[in-house]
Parts: C-alpha cells; sequence; structure tokens
C-alpha cells in the first residue's frame, strides 16, 4: 500500500523532525579488507544514522556482496521499553509482498493454468460481482500496474477524521475490490501505468482460484518454504510477535501503535510481514533462477512500456556490468522498504525504516512529500552501496 505516488527524482527538501535519544544495536564490525579507502558501507551507514537522529524508531539493513554480507539495526524494537533493534527483527514489507506475488503468478503461467496475456475477465467471479472492467484485462496488465484500475485507498483516505477507522477497518481483498468497483473505470486508462493495490487484490483471488488452496498456503508453497525463509509470514497472527518493530503515529497529540493493525497482514498486495535478510534471499534466488524459469524472469524485468516498473518488480539505475538492478518498494505509515538486486543474484540490499511517530498524509498534507524523500535516501543509498561493491 502507497501512502503517495512515488517520485524517483524529487528534490530534496529541508525537514525539521523532534529529535530523539535511541539506542541501537551495531553488531561486529565490516570486514578489513578494504585498506585505508572508505568501507563501501559507509554510505548506507551514515543514511541509517542520519535517519536516527531525525527522530526514526528504527531502521535495519544488510547488504550482499559474493562471499560477504553486511549488517545493521539502529533504533530501538519499541518505544515503551526501548530494547534495541537487531538486524534479525522482523518488520511489515509492505509493497515488497508484490513481488512475491508475481513469482505465484508466473509459476501458474508456467504450469499452464493461464496465459500471461489471457484475460481474467471470465476466471474471476469478483470481474462480474464487484467490478465493472471496460473490456477484458489480461494477467500482465494486473501484474504491471496497467489495467486501468483505481487503487480502492481512493474510497477509503479521505480526512484526519478518517484516520482511526482506516486503522481499525479489516479490508479483505474481496472488500477492497468491492470498494475499487465504486470507482470509475475508463477503457482509457487501460495500457497506461496505474500504480494500483487493487490489481494484486485480484491476482491473490486469481491465485486462490486456480490453485484451488488459500493464498498464505501458496506462497508458503511457492517461495517460504523452498528458500527455508523461516521469518517471512502471511499469517495474521504473526504482527503481534516480540521479535516484530513496532509502528507508531500520531494522531492529534496521540501516540498510537498500529503494528496490528487489522487487514495487512496476509494481503497479495502488501500483507508480508519478513527480515531484510528474507528479503535478500528472496531477491537472490529469484534471480538465480531459483524460483522461475529464465523466461519468467525476463517476462517480470521487461519495461519496454513502463520504464521503472516490470511485473512485480521496480526499476533501478544501471549496475556495473551495465545492466540494470531489480527489486522492490514498499510502504505504509509506519514502515518503509526499499529493496535492490543485481540480475545476476549476486548483489543485494534491502533497508527497512520504522519513522518517527508522526501525523499521518491524512492529517498533515506535507506528509506524503516527507516519505518520498526518505525513500529516495534510502535507494539512493542502496544504490550507492551497490555502486561501490563493484569489483
Amino acid at each position: 500500500m502507497r501512502t503517495s505516488p512515488r517520485s524517483f527524482l524529487s528534490a530534496l527538501a529541508a525537514m525539521v523532525l523532534a529529535l530523539c535519544s535511541c539506542s541501537y544495536f551495531e553488531p561486529s564490525p565490516p570486514p578489513n579488507s578494504f585498506g585505508t579507502a572508505p568501507p563501501p558501507t559507509k554510505s548506507i551507514e551514515n543514511t541509517m544514522r542520519n535517519f536516527v537522529d531525525q527522530g526514526a524508531v528504527a531502521v535495519v539493513a544488510e547488504v550482499r556482496w559474493p562471499g560477504e554480507t553486511w549488517s545493521r539495526a539502529y533504533g530501538v524494537r519499541n518505544l515503551e521499553s526501548n530494547d534495541a533493534a537487531t538486524p534479525e527483527d522482523r518488520v511489515f514489507v509492505a509493497s515488497v509482498t508484490k513481488s512475491m506475488t508475481a513469482v505465484s503468478v508466473m509459476k501458474l503461467v508456467e504450469d499452464g493454468l493461464i496465459g500471461l496475456d489471457d484475460p481474467v475477465n471470465g476466471v474471476l467471479d469478483s470481474f462480474t460481482t464487484a467490478l465493472k472492467p471496460p473490456g477484458p484485462i489480461t494477467v500482465r496488465q494486473l501484474l504491471g500496474h496497467t489495467s486501468g484500475m483505481r487503487p480502492f485507498q481512493e474510497v477509503t483516505e479521505k480526512t484526519a477524521d478518517d484516520v482511526p477507522r482506516v486503522i481499525n477497518e479489516n479490508i479483505s481483498p474481496q472488500r477492497g475490490l468491492e470498494l475499487t468497483g465504486q470507482l470509475p473505470w475508463d477503457a482509457r486508462d487501460v495500457g497506461f501505468f496505474r500504480y494500483s493495490d487493487s490489481n494484486y487484490l485480484a491476482l491473490g483471488q486469481l491465485v486462490e482460484k486456480l490453485r484451488g488452496r488459500p493464498f498464505a498456503d501458496v506462497l508458503r508453497e511457492d517461495i517460504i518454504a523452498p528458500l527455508g525463509l523461516e521469518n517471512t509470514s502471511v499469517d495474521r497472527t504473526a504482527g503481534g510477535e516480540p521479535d516484530v518493530i513496532r509502528g507508531y503515529i500520531n494522531h492529534r497529540g496521540e501516540r498510537l501503535d498500529i503494528t496490528d493493525a487489522p487487514g495487512v497482514v496476509g494481503s497479495p498486495a502488501y500483507g508480508a510481514i519478513s527480515t531484510v535478510s528474507d528479503i535478500n534471499d528472496f531477491f537472490a534466488a529469484l534471480f538465480r533462477g531459483d524460483l522461475l524459469a529464465r523466461e519468467s524472469v525476463q517476462e517480470m524485468t521487461r519495461t519496454d512500456a513502463i520504464p521503472l516498473y516490470g511485473l512485480g518488480v521496480w526499476k533501478w539505475n544501471q549496475d556495473c556490468n551495465g545492466d540494470h538492478r531489480f527489486g522492490g518498494l514498499g510502504g505504509f505509515w509506519t514502515y518503509r522498504t526499499a529493496a535492490v538486486a543485481s540480475t545476476d543474484g549476486q548483489y543485494q540490499a534491502t533497508m527497512t525504516l520504522v519513522p518517527p511517530p508522526l501525523p499521518t498524509p491524512l492529517e498533515d498534507p506535507e506528509a506524503g512529500d516527507r516519505i518520498n524523500f526518505w525513500d529516495d535516501q534510502m535507494a539512493s543509498a542502496l544504490q550507492e552501496t551497490l555502486d561501490r561493491l563493484c569489483p
């Protein structure tokens, strides 16, 4: 779920945030193989420290390159006990979930259960009961956000008065699509990029329909179990575990812990809880070809029509070999995650920021700009780090 449109080239803006004193966890130092030159992780570590200086609850990151792994965690696991955060702590990765859902959908295609360019209109009941598509909508269009379907949040998110309702509302995929059905769906929008969680709610239904099992079970079978991602879950009870970093907002002067907000965990659009290490494991396996055939990965990373987005993955700048990196972006009001990986499966970098308890964009119109600024800082630090690791 995205709180505001992405801007990869947003201008740097000054931010005035309340400073707080936060503890930090620091594991063993990075390898001493870089001589007197600054370590390649300097940029990412400076960025993490700056986030905590600006009042972040926590920030965790892990970088991998051939033969080495670097990880750090700053801040605290929760603001009640002030227990130090660790790199192994779990976080909500929000729309990074879409990359996982995309893998399960591509496996449907590989198994011959549906074609990538087949319409879903006659397969999904919601396309006749809840939605009013202007014409045939294909699997590819849902994966690439080119279906023209608008996000259901346009119905649910309105003003600051709606914050308590939005937090506590349990929106199932079916309910999300019913809300989407209240919005116009213009045939002129089909084929053009419009980022919408509703696309992936429909894809979750497609996975369930064609596999005959709940989405969470399919994701475990397709990804979590084969890769041994022991800290990744789409189970609804996972949010209350003690190793999950808590997320907060400030609503009208009161700090609210909204970590366990219903309607989040389990969603095929944004419902995974994971660790930075597991996310790196996932993208490494995807680009090594451990999850899908090479042809399927190539389809996911094609960006002919949409320069910055493939099928379930965002496109990043060129890497050391002239290829582009790919990965995921995810964000709630309370968690921001960026993951960048090379397509040879050798380099990965993931960071999650748990922002300070601030008013939501519904209460503070400038909050969206602040969030975009943080997202860009994370992505820049990850990219710069991987650039410095180029052989």
